[in-house]
């Protein structure tokens, strides 16, 4: 497991953020890691999503990650920002090379065994199950470590703080991702006390977490 793997599993939670406002991202980042989470995916959602990434990475508390990644020349783009991992929506076996050519991590996302089987194949140690409630939750994610269990799960998808709990509790889940921490009408009013409120409530569920900060090394 690489390193940044290993910081996001000891956090257990990634904040993915859609982002449109350039100035606000820095202080964002900065909310975010006074609420004890300093971590950000910041997705490619937005035109402004580079620009958001490199004012974020003049923190390099920041553990900053570029997200909604679908073509391998988002890979170079994001890493040039400042990016320290990949995550993408879905299996590409193109970003997944791109990645692995750069020696990036890369959390590819899947949603099939078939899935699972190609990033295993790729080897992958640590996957994005997206999405995950739609896809369905908890369930979903039970039967697929059953054959992958040497898989990690990043679930990310339709979970909120009242699912935060009940993923961290199964313990192939490494970390959960979610938009509720940073939702996109606070980022825009700047409303960065209620972000780093959210981010310490979520926080305080992590650490309570079974298996908090026991990742293999």
């Amino acid at each position: 497991m690489t390193d940044i793997a290993k910081a996001i599993g000891a956090l257990r939670l990634v904040p993915v953020i859609v982002i449109n406002e350039e100035e606000n991202a820095y202080p964002l980042a900065q909310a975010l890691k006074a609420g004890g989470l300093p971590c950000a995916e910041v997705t490619f959602r937005t035109a402004a999503a580079e620009r958001c990434i490199k004012a974020m990475a003049s923190d390099p508390e920041i553990l900053l990650g570029a997200g909604t990644v679908l073509r391998p020349e988002q890979v170079d783009r994001a890493l040039e920002a400042g990016a320290r991992y990949i995550v993408t929506p879905g299996f590409s076996a193109e970003v997944v090379r791109a990645c692995q050519a750069s020696s990036v991590p890369v959390f590819p996302g899947v949603a099939t065994a078939t899935e699972l089987q190609m990033a295993l194949e790729a080897g992958i140690e640590v996957v994005k199950v997206f999405p995950a409630e739609a896809m369905g939750g908890l369930t979903l994610l039970k039967a697929l470590a059953s054959p992958f269990s040497m898989m990690r799960f990043i679930p990310t998808g339709g979970i909120g703080i009242s699912l935060l709990a009940d993923y961290l509790a199964f313990l192939p889940v490494l970390a959960v991702g979610g938009s509720w921490i940073t939702p996109p009408a606070l980022i825009a009013a700047q409303r960065f006390d209620e972000i780093t409120a959210l981010a310490s409530q979520a926080m305080a569920i992590c650490e309570a977490a079974p298996g908090n900060k026991k990742v293999e090394q």
